[in-house]
């Protein structure tokens, strides 16, 4: 806790102290214009509300804690009451992207290092591919209530691609004041501190994993944002059904942050995980529950007008399936070589840095690197993912509002514990239509 006491105020400090450069962004321009492009429907008795009523409601569609530079816009028409007490949005986002991968590929739309061979496979140094991935449909209701207070619904799907072109649940949920119950961006991510990408990986080492859950979230002195959260539970562990074997999950995750906010997309934010690994013995018969645990820090603020930072570091044991190259594997438990029966927990820590110019607040480049890093405790199969590396540079424009289109350079590495590494390099493209 005095460690806590101690930095917090300081990056308090700090990020304050950057965002004085920047009473307004190119960022807030460009969400400022997609506001004004809505169009409004009003139902029941009465003349229309005023627009300070309207904006005020309007701007629970705008501003989420979780969300992130993929995730659909507000929608372009809203149903509104006469006394602007109630919003109705129904819309959703239609996105295509193309790719070319060459000196290595890696066999799918989204970039990984993970994924990246190691030794040159000459029947896949290049791949062109393409996919509709994070097409989407929502649906959002926004009230205010003089019993219930402020309250929110929101439905969210989204199409995965022609390889899956089911029409998947991505999420759920309800919020009521300070509470959310539902299927909803888990309490350990913070979308919004990850850098813009085209891909649809995102960053290395972005957290970003969802979750059943019921969560309490409050701000204080407005600037000041405390959250706790119980999730449901999942893990994937190198279990072989015959020395060792997983067992059902009792234990939800428990998950928390502490963030301070001089604006409401400018924050510097310290989140935690705790997590219930059970599994069994099958030599000894005995059963054994280990525990993972992650610590993330993050921030996302505007030095300049035209400037924005993005930055997360975070670190822990059996923390990465929450997102990032780690998350493609059975690393949430490893078997331990010099103890048959027994598992490990999985060290391991990553970061990523983006920066964003806006030449105009409907044309920015941005550029970021990232690294995850897998650190076992014992010793690792030769073969295993030791760490990966990647860096994106990208250029993006908003032709409208609510058309936006992008192209991105993405370059890779993969290095194992033997010492092997490999190298891809992809062009991406992508046009997306918002309404």
């Amino acid at each position: 806790m005095s460690i806590l006491r101690t930095i917090l105020p300081t990056l308090a400090v700090v990020s304050a102290t950057l965002s004085s450069f920047a009473a307004t962004s190119a960022v807030e321009e460009q969400r400022d214009s997609l506001m004004a492009s809505h169009r409004y429907v009003y139902f029941g008795e009465g003349s229309n509300p005023n627009s300070d009523s309207i904006r005020s409601l309007i701007e629970h569609f705008f501003y989420d804690q979780f969300r992130n530079f993929q995730d659909p816009a507000a929608p372009y028409f809203l149903f509104m009451s006469r006394d602007a007490n109630l919003a109705m949005g129904i819309g959703g986002m239609v996105r295509m992207r193309g790719y070319f991968d060459w000196g290595g590929s890696v066999n799918s739309p989204g970039f990984s290092p993970a994924l990246i061979p190691v030794s040159r496979d000459p029947l896949h140094d290049r791949l062109l591919g393409t996919t509709p991935a994070g097409t989407a449909l929502f649906f959002r209701v926004i009230g205010r209530n003089k019993s219930l207070g402020t309250y929110q619904l929101y439905i969210e799907a989204n199409f995965n691609g022609y390889s899956s072109r089911d029409f998947h649940l991505k999420k759920a949920y309800a919020i009521l004041n300070d509470w959310t119950v539902g299927y909803a961006s888990s309490t350990f991510s913070d979308g919004s501190a990850a850098p813009p990408t085209i891909d649809a990986a995102g960053p290395n080492m972005k957290m970003d994993a969802t979750a059943v859950l019921v969560r309490w979230m409050h701000t204080f002195r407005s600037h000041y944002v405390v959250a706790a959260s119980v999730e449901t539970p999942s893990m994937r562990i190198q279990e072989d059904g015959t020395t060792t074997a997983a067992r059902s999950q009792y234990l939800p995750n428990v998950a928390a942050f502490v963030q301070y906010e001089w604006d409401k997309e400018q924050h510097v934010r310290l989140a935690g995980i705790v997590r219930s690994l059970p599994y069994r013995d099958m030599l000894t018969q005995k059963n054994h529950t280990l525990t993972g645990w992650g610590v993330q820090l993050s921030t996302v603020f505007h030095p300049a007008h035209a400037w924005t930072i993005y930055a997360t570091v975070n670190g822990g044991k059996s923390y990465s399936n929450f997102g990032g190259d780690i998350l493609l594997g059975r690393y949430d438990l490893v078997a331990d070589p010099k103890s048959p029966g027994r598992l490990r927990t999985t060290p391991g820590f990553g970061y990523n840095l983006g920066v964003q110019y806006n030449f105009t607040p409907s044309l920015f480049v941005s550029t970021s690197f990232g690294q995850g890093r897998y650190l076992p405790s014992c010793d690792a199969d030769g073969t295993d993912y030791k760490y990966g590396l990647l860096s994106t540079t990208n250029i993006i424009w908003y032709l409208t509002p609510r058309i936006q289109a992008g192209a991105e350079f993405s370059f890779g590495k993969r290095q194992d514990f033997n010492g092997e590494n490999g190298y891809a390099r992809r062009i991406g493209a992508m046009i997306g239509f918002s309404f």
